[in-house]
């Protein structure tokens, strides 16, 4: 008898989603920085328990949005909430109750799909604290279960994940066992350079940058060749990315191309240049290029 169910990882920006989401699959499925937003689009990461597959929905911080890309990435985050089997709500534990998690809150308190508390972070977060917002926010929100874990750590991750498995419904798997997410090779080398950018540039570089990959081609010889554009809105911001002497280009190609090769394990061979293309965020293709709806 084999189990399957969709668990919707929602929260603020920073809470710790993505890192959360690797650590229950057990390998990289979802971009990681120490960026707030980092993950644009909807993700689903696929995990095994034993006889129960669970859907892992990595989404968009969710906050208030001021600008079109920011309205698409919070509706992306609530539509990957919609008929979860179980909705997680994860808060940064050492940043606790701010503006943005009360707003979650206040969003998710009328939602019908059954509530987790997640508490992240735990390792950096004094126990009494944890335990205040864990009160705090039981009080908001009536969750069917607390937990505290680390998701860098890995502290609590696996009891979470057995509890996960026993809350899913009876059913056929989705997807083949060895599967570990729902993203093409193309959309991971998209997010896997993005995060490189975002690693490197996070202090200079606002969030006007896109990766769009051009090409993706198997070689004879078993490698992949990949051609990507990173597009910015202004030739400042083309000048940080490129560095003195294309330097900090060849950086971020280097890092994204080692940790691809590694990840699919065959060699990959990856070409990045920059563009200027102002209002690229006004742009249709560029929405469906990120594989985010159009919002009005």
């Amino acid at each position: 008898m084999t189990s399957c169910g969709l668990v919707a990882i929602v929260g603020a920006p920073n809470a710790g989603k993505s890192t959360l989401v690797n650590r229950l699959v057990g390998q990289k499925v979802a971009a990681v920085s120490p960026k707030a937003q980092t993950t644009r689009a909807r993700l689903m990461g696929v995990a095994m328990e034993g006889d129960t597959q669970l859907l892992l929905v990595d989404t968009p911080g969710i906050f208030e949005p001021q600008r079109r890309l920011d309205r698409a990435m919070v509706a992306a985050a609530w539509g990957g909430a919609d008929g979860a089997d179980l909705l997680c709500l994860v808060v940064d534990g050492k940043g606790g109750i701010g503006p943005k998690v009360t707003a979650v809150i206040e969003a998710i308190a009328q939602r019908p799909e059954p509530k987790w508390l997640i508490l992240n972070k735990v390792d950096l977060a004094a126990k009494e604290k944890l335990l205040i917002h864990a009160e705090k926010l039981n009080a908001a929100v009536p969750f069917a279960e607390t937990w505290f874990v680390s998701a860098e750590t890995g502290d609590g991750v696996p009891e979470l994940k057995t509890a996960m498995a026993k809350h899913m419904p009876a059913g056929a798997w989705h997807y083949p066992e060895d599967q570990v997410s729902d993203a093409s090779e193309r959309s991971m080398a998209t997010e896997i350079t993005r995060e490189q950018i975002f690693r490197r540039l996070h202090a200079e570089l606002p969030y006007a940058s896109l990766v769009d990959t051009e090409t993706f081609e198997e070689r004879a010889d078993g490698s992949v060749e990949i051609r990507q554009l990173v597009m910015v809105e202004r030739p400042t911001q083309r000048a940080i990315v490129l560095g003195k002497g294309g330097q900090m280009l060849k950086a971020i190609g280097a890092a994204a191309r080692a940790e691809l090769s590694e990840l699919w394990g065959k060699p990959v061979h990856l070409y990045l240049h920059v563009k200027v293309k102002p209002g690229w965020d006004e742009d249709r293709e560029s929405y469906r290029g990120m594989g985010l709806d159009w919002v009005e």
